[in-house]
Order: structure tokens, then sequence, then C-alpha cells
């Protein structure tokens, strides 16, 4: 089984920057796409950025391009999301997942999730 661990939300001014962290167990396989997702009180969880594990291309939602950066490690089975520039609109729990296959931007895709990391931005 996949067990994955979030780190580094905080609260942070408009304009900041954090570095979300991803660790991941449990699995090798270099079929994972891995994706955080964020959920805003009263709001759907949405895709913010994907990465296939295998050759590393990225995926953003039109919110984040440009200012979000996810990137992996895989000798340390890490997944990263770098957030620059952030806005209080980007406030939410930031959650990290993972799924066999296609690197889809739907939550209900994915298999394995995190147990979640709050992003506050005033």
């Amino acid at each position: 089984d996949v067990q994955l661990v979030e780190s580094g939300g905080g609260s942070v001014q408009a304009g900041g920057s954090l570095r979300l962290s991803c660790a991941a167990s449990g699995y090798t396989y270099n079929s994972y796409c891995m994706g955080w997702f964020r959920q805003a009180p009263g709001k759907e969880r949405e895709g913010v950025a994907r990465i296939y594990r295998l050759g590393g291309v990225t995926l953003y939602a039109d919110s984040v391009k440009g200012r979000f950066t996810i990137s992996q490690d895989n000798a340390k089975n890490t997944v990263y999301l770098q957030m620059n520039s952030l806005k209080p609109e980007d406030t939410a729990m930031y959650y990290c997942a993972a799924r066999r296959g296609v690197c889809t931007p739907y939550p209900d895709d994915f298999a394995y999730w995190g147990q979640g990391t709050q992003v506050t931005v005033s």
C-alpha cells in the first residue's frame, strides 16, 4: 500500500513563499502520477499540480501557472510544491495524492492521499 505524508504548510503574508513536501512510501512503481490538490472551506477539492514519476512531465492548474512549481526527488521518494507569490485565494488545505497511470486533474481518479497540510495566506 502507498503512504503519503505532507509537511511544510503554514501561515504567510500575501506575496510570500512556502514549500510543501510529500514523502511517499510503500511503492516503487515508475508508472505513478503524483499530484497536489487543495480544498478551501466550502469549496470542492481541486487539482493544483501533477507530475509523472517517470520522466518528470509536469501539469498545472491555470490559477497557479507561473507561481507554483512541482518537482520530485525519486531517490528520496519525495514530491515538492514550491509556492511563490502567494495570494489569499491560495488559502486551503493542501493534499498530496498518488495514482497509477495518467495524471488527470480529477481527485476521484487518485487512490492514495495524505492527511493534508494547511496553507493560510493573509
